[in-house]
């Protein structure tokens, strides 16, 4: 390649990476559950353009005091994640919902097992022997995704400018009210925040069965 055709890439990529936005937005909980504004998942899929996405570097879901930690993850499709046992007794992670249905079976404190979430969409997780134990995944097919800490502030950073399609995850909402709140929008240098994001908590804890299909016994649960 000729210097002139490298420095005539390079500006290229550079004016690329110059116009590279960020997002920022607030979402905001109506009956909350505890965590404040966190652990609502944005993401934005683009229409206009394509980018590249690739797996997100490894995760960890470590079972700790008969807990998942953290509550919830997002990553792109494909990602492997890693599920430690950190207690001292046996955990039997598994889902059998939406997104990547696994089964992970029993195993004992040290051990590490790992799942590629290879398809999109929201997995909940659970023990088979603790009913206590939740977590989820939120799988993605863009790399433009974020989860909000407590005070419900997010950005999305590095976003070329174009038309995307902006949806929202929260656990406790409803699946009509989060699709209510996807849409359409373009993202420009005079465009890169949104107004906040209203979601309203459903009360109430949601119940779930075992890998089985049953409800759980007090005595596995004592375990």
């Amino acid at each position: 390649m000729k210097i002139g055709q490298v420095l005539i890439a390079v500006l290229i990529t550079t004016v690329a990476y110059a116009q590279d936005l960020t997002l920022q937005g607030q979402a905001n909980i109506v009956g909350q559950h505890g965590g404040g504004n966190s652990n609502v998942v944005v993401w934005l899929t683009p229409i206009s353009h394509r980018v590249p996405v690739v797996p997100t570097p490894s995760l960890r879901l470590v079972q700790r005091n008969k807990q998942f930690f953290p509550h919830v993850l997002a990553v792109t499709e494909g990602s492997t994640i890693e599920f430690p046992n950190q207690d001292p007794f046996f955990h039997d992670v598994f889902s059998i919902y939406h997104g990547k249905p696994f089964d992970l079976g029993l195993y004992e404190s040290g051990a590490v097992r790992r799942v590629v979430f290879s398809r999109p969409g929201v997995s909940y997780i659970f023990c088979n022997i603790h009913p206590e134990m939740s977590a989820v995944v939120v799988v993605t097919q863009t790399p433009f995704f974020v989860i909000t800490g407590e005070d419900g502030k997010f950005a999305i950073a590095h976003v070329p400018p174009g038309r995307y399609r902006f949806d929202v995850w929260y656990e406790f909402a409803s699946e009509a009210e989060l699709a209510t709140l996807a849409r359409q929008i373009d993202i420009s240098p005079e465009q890169t925040s949104l107004e906040t994001i209203t979601i309203h908590a459903m009360s109430g804890i949601k119940e779930h069965l075992n890998k089985y299909g049953e409800a759980y016994t007090q005595d596995r649960a004592n375990y």
